[in-house]
């Protein structure tokens, strides 16, 4: 058998109801609820069950409500099957849940600071003044040179590198404008604004950037149990020491996420393992490597699916 990867999902998988299975089921994401309400001194738990979903989708409350949804999935995983990971790796929020997954920190202390994450990101840049859009079917080298040339002295950079021929790419308005019209003439399949509340990962963060630096000054940073294959590297970090460094750059560095999996199908990992809401990351993984496992992991229908078959794995 070769090894597992634990990978957790970022912004954009939230629905209003995700957790309230894991919740009224289990004790241990039960817990994880009471004690996310408890850090951010509000009902985090009744925004992720009930909505209103306006409200979930504003990112200082996306962020660690998917937080707290996949780490209680993680919680209940871990007691029910008991899986031990190889690697941990997140799309860019999820960086923090697979930090947490290998005690780099306490679930309290991250919850609190991807609130304060979220805040920084929707602040960093006026509204309407900077966006996002995904670019389907070109190749990275074409998304990179469309950048450059739509950029014109202003901001535009790939910001998540997802799969083949699924780049995102990031920055002011009037640039993005002109990418897409580009990116359609160099023959893109599919370009699609996102609808997100401001430019994610490109230098117009830096302002949100130089805000997370200053909060992590309070945060200490235990032994990792497990290597975290980071976004910003796409390659394992293990070192305390590294982890405030890498978190910080990430709010300005492209999401290297075809390349974090390329990475861990190289060291031998064959069985990938998403946790927490929604499953884009399994999508992603298997347009990355056909070859490779996958499951998610977040209600108990889902968590029954993976009992069953890691049994399976395990007769062989």
């Amino acid at each position: 058998m070769g090894a597992v990867a634990f990978i957790f999902p970022g912004q954009g998988s939230q629905t209003v109801g995700m957790g309230k299975d894991l919740k009224e089921n289990f004790a241990e994401a039960k817990e994880i609820f009471k004690q996310a309400d408890d850090a951010l001194k509000f009902e985090l738990s009744s925004l992720c069950f009930e909505g209103p979903v306006a409200e979930l989708n504003l990112t200082p409350n996306t962020q660690p409500a998917i937080l707290t949804v996949s780490v209680a999935a993680l919680r209940v995983l871990e007691e029910k099957i008991g899986i031990k990971p190889d690697y941990l790796a997140g799309h860019s929020l999820g960086e923090y849940t697979a930090l947490i997954a290998a005690k780099a920190f306490d679930f309290s202390e991250g919850v609190k600071t991807v609130q304060k994450r979220g805040q920084y990101m929707q602040e960093a840049v006026p509204e309407g003044e900077g966006g996002m859009a995904a670019i389907l079917g070109l190749e990275r080298e074409v998304v990179e040179e469309v950048c450059r040339i739509a950029a014109n002295g202003e901001v535009l950079t790939p910001a998540n590198f997802n799969c083949p021929g699924q780049i995102v790419i990031s920055g002011h308005t009037n640039a993005l404008k002109r990418a897409m019209a580009l990116a359609r003439e160099k023959g893109a399949r599919k370009v699609v604004p996102l609808p997100v509340s401001a430019p994610f990962h490109c230098e117009l963060m830096l302002p949100a950037a130089k805000r997370l630096q200053e909060y992590l000054k309070g945060i200490s940073i235990n032994p990792l149990i497990y290597p975290v294959v980071t976004n910003v590297e796409a390659t394992e970090n293990q070192e305390p020491n590294r982890v405030k460094e890498l978190l910080i750059k990430q709010l300005t560095y492209p999401v290297r996420w075809e390349d974090s999996v390329k990475a861990m199908v190289k060291r031998g990992v064959n069985t990938f393992i998403e946790i927490g809401p929604g499953k884009v990351l399994t999508g992603l993984v298997k347009r990355i490597e056909r070859s490779v496992k996958v499951f998610h992991v977040e209600d108990t229908k889902t968590l029954n699916v993976l009992e069953k078959a890691w049994k399976e794995i395990n007769r062989k």
